[in-house]
């Protein structure tokens, strides 16, 4: 099996849902750090990292025998920074429909990757979507302050298993394998 690169599960906002974002971002001033293509937007359930050959059939497997539940209607909203407006590492725009069922998926994601012999997350989850990555952290808060009214609402239908590598460009995203809500 050929290099998989870092593998993660995700939750992708359509198209339509994208391009509403895109829009709602236009009045705010240019987003420092290195900004995430629109067509690499996601709500990440679970970081995996490398994974072997088996750890990832057994992964797929256990996805697939998953009950996930139905979809949801997920709407974005407010812009948020981590680990906090003055040391913006992450800005972000933050859930406010929808975070119920994402911490439930997460929390799935998190027993079928522990149980295949994955380390477990130390961090709680945040239902979010990365805009950019700011490297070294500035103060974003002025920023945060003027956000404006971002509700950018659509059906979260599948979720998705991708893979992410890195190089010159920034990461690239794969889409590995989906699997219905």
């Amino acid at each position: 099996m050929a290099d998989l690169g870092r593998i993660f599960i995700g939750i992708a906002p359509t198209d339509e849902a994208r391009l509403a974002l895109v829009d709602a971002l236009v009045g705010l001033p240019d987003l420092p750090g290195r900004v995430a293509a629109p067509e690499n937007w996601h709500l990440t359930l679970r970081f995996i990292g490398r994974m072997d050959e088996v750890s990832f059939e057994r992964l797929l497997g256990d996805l697939d025998q998953e009950d996930r539940g139905g979809p949801f209607r997920v709407r974005l909203a407010g812009l948020g920074a981590f680990p906090n407006s003055r040391r913006a590492a992450v800005l972000w725009v933050g859930v406010d429909q929808g975070s119920t069922e994402l911490t439930a998926l997460a929390g799935q994601m998190e027993e079928i990757v522990t149980g295949i012999g994955i380390e477990a997350e130390d961090r709680p989850f945040h239902p979010h979507l990365t805009l950019s990555r700011i490297r070294p952290p500035e103060n974003v808060a002025a920023m945060l302050d003027a956000g404006g009214a971002i509700s950018v609402t659509w059906r979260a239908d599948h979720l998705t298993v991708y893979s992410s590598t890195t190089g010159s460009g920034g990461a690239r995203y794969e889409t590995l394998e989906t699997f219905a809500l």
